[in-house]
């Protein structure tokens, strides 16, 4: 049966007649010559920042005492084509760099670490998801795991976590390495404790979001105890993160976290700031 959509047989069918004038289409066709300069000039950007590395680093302390436990070392670089942390982030993923970016920011993280007195503490160092992958970041001979003892890797993403199985192995590998294990902005929308628990992990550090002015919401508070109880029957370290008013802290304290960072205790310096 014809379709009553169909024309008739006897009546030709025009052919179509343009709908837009020239060069105003709404879907215009991407002009390869142009994604490819755009390629190359983002990994140009990556290659001076990655050349211009100056890790920063923030104090970590004891939340009753404000003694110092340790440092969170922070990306930073002196060329600003990428102006942020994030945007270096951004372009590592998008040419698919984050491996060589994981290794330069370890291998300056380390040199720092080895001729840093023990004083110091521990040096906390974020570790993407795809770097634990990394057959480096698991060898004896990489330049972190010569200070293995000094380092907690933070187990840190931007995706979810979901669906690598052999996440929690990893893990294991670089415990028995001597590095022990955060895991990163707890609260801050993956399920993380889906594929960690406090007993494949040492410290546990809250995500700003949950920080931010928890003086003032009874519902924060009531989550950050809950983990904090959690945590503390694994013998987890709780880390609250991004704390920047006095009356965070105080009841940071109060609801049992051990560890502070943030803007009220000092912020980031090179290669060391002392805790206010």
């Amino acid at each position: 049966m014809r379709s009553a959509f169909a024309p008739p047989p006897d009546v030709p069918i025009a052919a179509p007649s343009p709908s837009f004038a020239t060069g105003t289409h709404p879907h215009p066709l991407v002009d390869p010559n142009h994604a490819t300069t755009q390629l190359r000039e983002l990994e140009d950007k990556l290659d001076r920042c990655l050349r211009t590395l100056a890790m920063h680093f923030q104090p970590i302390v004891h939340a009753k005492t404000r003694a110092r436990f340790g440092y969170e070392a922070l990306l930073r670089s002196t060329d600003r084509a990428l102006p942020h942390p994030g945007a270096i982030l951004d372009a590592a993923e998008r040419l698919e760099r984050i491996p060589l970016l994981g290794r330069s920011i370890r291998a300056h993280t380390a040199k720092v670490i080895a001729a840093a007195p023990p004083e110091r503490g521990v040096v906390f160092i974020n570790l993407h998801l795809l770097d634990l992958f990394d057959k480096q970041v698991t060898s004896p001979f990489a330049p972190l795991s010569k200070v293995a003892s000094r380092v907690v890797l933070e187990i840190t993403e931007r995706s979810s976590l979901e669906g690598e199985s052999d996440l929690r192995y990893r893990v294991a590998e670089l415990r028995e390495l001597g590095f022990r294990i955060a895991i990163d902005d707890l609260g801050g929308g993956h399920a993380r404790m889906g594929t960690f628990s406090p007993l494949d992990t040492d410290f546990v550090k809250l995500d700003m979001s949950l920080v931010r002015d928890v003086d003032k919401h009874p519902m924060k508070q009531r989550l950050i105890r809950s983990i904090t109880e959690l945590c503390r029957q694994q013998g987890t370290m709780v880390v609250g993160e991004g704390v920047e008013t006095e009356a965070e802290a105080q009841v940071l304290v109060d609801l049992g976290c051990d560890l502070l960072q943030g803007y009220l205790i000092a912020r980031p310096a090179l290669p060391f700031a002392d805790p206010l």
